[in-house]
């Protein structure tokens, strides 16, 4: 019979009892969890506590390999792996479970293993629960660990998504110290080098599946690492509330969407990269990104990475209050040395982390490099060349050496820097000492991070800055005056000699201006037939770009058409191997039948041999008892004859104890009841003669 069981029905596995849990959101049903290999029930120990159950995995008839034996025993050997409590299994086979298989078949080499409490990673996603920080980190880690510890020896769980990812750390059982924050289950297809490649290899499970490989199926030693690169992800990701409402399901992805330049995988790159760091991030890119599984960070990258994440959220203010405290370091020591020695070229390490700059490196993000350029020229075109030289400044301590921006920039300090000091003066001071002071690198630190919070705080310090410049040139300027107004007596001498001289002037400004006036027409048509390539250019680029998005589209269109002949082709198959297995199912269901029919049949015989038995035992006692009664009369009859009443009396008293113990047969045999009349009336009244029958 099949094996359907109720909750509370006992059952013995190896010497051992157990009770069919009862579901606890679903009263009257066994607690069953289905997957695509079988169903687990769950067995709960008579003697015993609830966190010591176990799990009962019945397999599909297509999943019953009697290789499952030796596949087990190796396992065994991996118990002790924390997260892989279900190794430790037990398979139930007709030499050792003989009778127990002979009343459920379904449990031919069913196994039974240790029951994971807690819900699954599926139901987090499912039920769209936000997690902590904290829990988001801890589950991470625990993932991390777990995969490390099975690469280290060469092993692969082959299957890894979010059904198959327990998590115990969130069960309301109350578990044993020292039980393991995630478990992984379904481990009927981990890779080992030393066991046999199973007979039916699964390709991943949809949103976890890398789309390069999903069609050849899993079973080596990299096969975890694209999708834990995914759980991992979706674990760090649950403390953004942004990502868990964009989740597409039961799982984070789409199965389409994986390993492409989707929405989805921007928004999660972008959040690990704000709340984890970039190194995280970066991480996941590889993932995403892989050619192959081998290409995939190995866990133990990840382990690394997130043991160096702290647990506490990021504080966005503590870069811009440490820039603001360096801007007033530097302003204190506006006056100080700036001979450039080894110790004030640098800047202090706080400051360097506090605007996410590696030790040792003065590369930051090029956008903050680039939306300090383009500030610098909106400031140039403005007229505040002062500023604009004092934004270039920072944005060029921070670009890469030897890079075209870096020539770019050094370029702009310099044409800026000759057009506000003379000559001698930016001779003197060079861009290399400047930008190695350490009042400059400082400025630059707090430039750029308040530059990224606030270009209204920027401008408004520069403006203060170019307004003290402006003072300095002032006071230059009443001191020119006051020297001019010494060389007006000489200059008056000399302006009869300029007046003679401005004829001559006039004439040949005259004749000049004619020849600007050409030459300036003959730009202008140069330009405009210029202006006129471009136009053309940019039009044919435009035609280009649209030819190639239409065959981009089009492309897009025939890939959809092979992913869904593909997927039409595997639900198809999916139907067949069903239809097949209700075939079977139908099968056992008739032999089933027909030998309950015959079993039936034999039990009916036997109950009918054992009737007409009865009945003739039944009928031989009464015939004895036909004596006995005859025997118990004329006893009584002969004592009353004999005068011992009493001796009478016993005798009629026997007679009627058993003849009431059947009185419906005896009263139609013989003279029975005239037998029994008399003695009863003997009883009664012992001057009643018997007579003789």
């Amino acid at each position: 019979m099949t094996f359907q069981p109720n909750p509370g029905d006992g059952i013995v596995v190896n010497g051992t009892a157990y009770t069919v849990g009862q579901h606890p959101a679903a009263p009257g049903v066994a607690y069953a969890q289905a997957g695509r290999q079988g169903i687990v029930y769950q067995l709960v120990p008579v003697n015993g506590e609830l966190h010591e159950a176990k799990a009962l995995k019945v397999f599909f008839p297509k999943f019953r390999i009697p290789a499952m034996v030796y596949q087990s025993e190796h396992m065994g050997n991996y118990r002790e792996i924390p997260g892989l409590q279900v190794s430790s299994r037990e398979v139930l086979t007709p030499e050792r479970n003989g009778d127990l298989i002979a009343e459920y078949p379904d449990l031919l080499y069913a196994v039974i293993m240790p029951w994971i409490h807690g819900c699954t990673w599926f139901d987090v996603i499912s039920d769209q629960r936000n997690l902590g920080r904290s829990e988001s980190l801890m589950l991470a880690k625990a993932l991390a660990a777990i995969g490390s510890s099975m690469e280290q020896r060469g092993l692969a769980h082959c299957d890894l998504s979010a059904p198959n990812v327990m998590l115990p750390f969130f069960s309301e059982v109350k578990l044993p110290e020292g039980a393991a924050a995630v478990e992984l289950v379904d481990v009927e297809q981990m890779y080992s080098p030393k066991m046999d490649r199973p007979d039916v290899l699964l390709a991943g499970s949809p949103g976890y599946a890398a789309h390069r490989t999903v069609h050849s199926g899993l079973w080596s030693a990299y096969a975890d690492r694209f999708a834990g690169a995914v759980i991992i992800a979706e674990m760090l990701g649950w403390s953004d509330p942004a990502i868990v409402n964009r989740a597409w399901g039961e799982s984070y992805f789409d199965q389409h969407e994986m390993q492409t330049p989707c929405e989805r995988y921007f928004l999660l790159k972008k959040s690990l990269g704000q709340r984890w760091g970039t190194r995280i991030s970066d991480l996941f890119g590889r993932a995403w990104d892989s050619q192959d599984l081998s290409s995939c960070p190995t866990f133990g990258e990840w382990l690394i990475a997130l043991s160096s994440v702290s647990e506490e959220e990021v504080v966005e203010e503590a870069p811009a209050a440490a820039a603001t405290a360096a801007a007033a370091e530097a302003a204190q020591e506006e006056n100080s040395d700036e001979s450039g020695s080894e110790r004030s070229r640098e800047v202090p390490a706080d400051i360097m982390a506090s605007l996410g700059i590696e030790p040792g490196t003065r590369e930051v993000n090029d956008n903050v490099v680039g939306r300090l350029f383009h500030q610098a020229r909106d400031l140039e075109k403005a007229g505040n060349l002062s500023g604009a030289l004092e934004i270039f400044r920072s944005a060029y301590h921070f670009v890469k050496k030897d890079s075209p921006l870096e020539v770019e920039l050094a370029a702009a300090i310099q044409g800026l820097e000759e057009q506000l000091r003379p000559a001698e003066e930016s001779s003197n001071k060079g861009i290399k000492a400047l930008l190695s002071s350490r009042k400059f690198m400082l400025s630059t630190a707090a430039a750029i991070v308040i530059l990224a919070g606030s270009a209204i705080t920027v401008n408004q310090i520069l403006a203060e800055k170019a307004e003290s410049r402006q003072m300095d040139a002032q006071r230059l300027a009443e001191q020119q005056a006051q020297e001019k107004e010494e060389d007006a007596r000489k200059q008056e001498e000399e302006a009869q000699k300029q007046q003679e001289e401005a004829a001559k002037k006039e004439a040949e400004a005259k004749k000049a201006e004619e020849e600007r006036l050409k030459a300036e027409e003959a730009k202008k048509a140069e330009e405009a037939e210029l202006a006129r390539k471009e136009q053309e250019k940019s039009e044919l680029q435009a035609k280009y770009e649209k030819q190639a998005k239409y065959e981009a589209y089009l492309a897009s269109l025939e890939e959809k058409k092979k992913k869904q002949a593909l997927q039409e082709k595997y639900d198809n198959q999916a139907k067949y191997e069903a239809y097949l297995a209700q075939l079977e199912e139908k099968k056992k269901r008739q032999a089933q039948e027909e030998a309950a029919a015959k079993a039936e049949a034999e039990r009916q015989a036997r109950a009918r041999a054992a009737q007409q038995a009865q009945a003739a035992q039944l009928q031989k006692q009464r015939s004895q008892n036909v004596v006995e009664l005859v025997a118990l009369y004329n006893k009584a009859y002969n004592a009353q004859v004999a005068g011992n009443k009493d001796r009478a009396k016993n005798a009629a008293r026997e007679f009627i104890a058993l003849y009431n113990k059947d009185k419906s047969y005896y009263k139609t045999v013989g003279k029975m009841s005239s037998r029994l009349n008399n003695l009863q009336q003997f009883i009664s009244d012992d001057s009643h003669w018997i007579p003789k029958l």
